[in-house]
């Protein structure tokens, strides 16, 4: 029997329910700083030690958090269904969750790159990344992480996987914003759709879509509930 093929689209707000603050503050910054100084390339340029303390800080703050009910519920899906996780989270609580197809757009956390060849990646073998920590080519590591400016490598894989879906659930952002609003673009407006935000969004050009006004941790009953519907 041939699985259904699912796509969950996971943003912040399902990382903000394990205590992950992943989004700048309403004051702009992001844990008290400016996101210009620690996110992006001229950042790393200008102030190599500021950017890795604030990133080894995001990994200890990582290694203090686990994954939630979301998490666990959509790593269970796989017993039924052939699911691929595309997601905006660097954080690795779909991996701890059980989830084995994870796409990170934006990198992940607890890896490192090379500053001289971005294809030399390793996963980390402590919680920190140092000035002197460098890469078989001797070059610096950085953050594995694809900062603001920066192009995403992995969004043609993510539209390939997003155009053969069955059912396509986004969970902890809109789908007005991007790189969901893209995606959306590959899916067909025949196949269903279920958004799990507690936000109020502008989704009536959107066919075939159940909103679900929970947050992450707190809709697992209803997905699975309208995941049973939209394959009925």
């Amino acid at each position: 029997m041939i699985k259904k093929k699912i796509i969950v689209f996971t943003g912040a707000g399902i990382s903000a329910d394990s205590g992950i603050k992943t989004f700048r503050d309403a004051d702009g910054l992001w844990e008290n700083h400016k996101v210009e100084d620690v996110a992006t390339p001229e950042a790393w340029v200008k102030n190599k030690e500021l950017v890795l303390k604030f990133y080894n800080e995001r990994r200890k703050q990582l290694n203090e958090v686990q994954p939630n009910a979301m998490h666990y519920f959509i790593a269970s899906l796989e017993n039924e269904y052939e699911v691929n996780v595309i997601t905006q989270n660097v954080d690795d609580l779909h991996e701890r969750a059980g989830s084995k197809n994870v796409l990170h757009l934006h990198g992940e956390l607890i890896k490192a790159r090379s500053t001289l060849n971005p294809d030399l990646i390793y996963t980390l073998k402590k919680d920190t990344i140092e000035i002197g920590d460098l890469c078989e080519l001797k070059s610096q590591l950085r953050p594995h992480i694809v900062w603001f400016g920066e192009d995403v490598p992995q969004m043609d894989t993510a539209y390939q996987q997003t155009e053969y879906t069955d059912l396509f659930i986004v969970i902890g952002t809109s789908l007005n914003v991007y790189p969901a609003a893209n995606l959306l673009t590959y899916v067909s407006a025949y196949t269903p759709k279920i958004l799990v935000d507690p936000g109020t969004f502008n989704l009536d050009y959107i066919n075939n879509l159940t909103h679900i006004k929970l947050k992450a941790a707190q809709g697992v009953s209803s997905l699975n509930e309208a995941i049973t519907k939209a394959f009925k």
